[in-house]
């Protein structure tokens, strides 16, 4: 059964718009334990998942995507080139993980964060809760369908 996430990237850094001109992409740079447990352990091939332009004006939804490769270790934690090394973790002892996603739909307009707060039925989305910094959070299937729809007839 799939699951549904959102994942958050600032479009200057990597937008929808990349995913679509790499075909499929490492999740990488991930630096922190409770995301990186979810790309670990829960976040599997076929699950769903809405991109979020973080950063950027205006903040929202820019489309949808689907997981093709299962947790793994991140190697760009042992990458000094890299731009999120973390020299405590290493091959033998990964500390971080990443999946690989593909882009599936562009929505023609961004799903502001404005508008999800203004839909009732997303009143509980994590990522419209203060305080919520994760990169990565789950998303129920109600809220998924509810984002897809709100996307689909801009």
């Amino acid at each position: 059964m799939s699951r549904y996430w959102l994942f958050k990237s600032e479009p200057t850094t990597y937008s929808y718009d990349d995913l679509v001109s790499d075909g499929v992409a490492e999740w990488d740079g991930v630096r922190n334990f409770q995301v990186r447990n979810w790309l670990r352990d829960d976040i599997k091939p076929g699950d769903r998942l809405l991109f979020w332009h973080s950063s950027a004006k205006p903040i929202g939804v820019v489309g949808i995507a689907t997981v093709v490769r299962g947790g793994y270790p991140d190697h760009t934690a042992w990458d000094s080139d890299s731009d999120h090394p973390d020299p405590k973790s290493t091959p033998d002892k990964p500390l971080w993980y990443m999946v690989d996603i593909k882009a599936d739909q562009k929505f023609a307009d961004i799903v502001t964060m404005e508008e999800l707060r203004a839909e009732p039925a997303l009143a509980e989305m994590m990522v419209l809760k203060r305080g919520n910094r994760f990169s990565i959070t789950p998303v129920t299937e109600e809220e998924f369908e509810t984002v897809l729809r709100l996307g689909e007839a801009k």
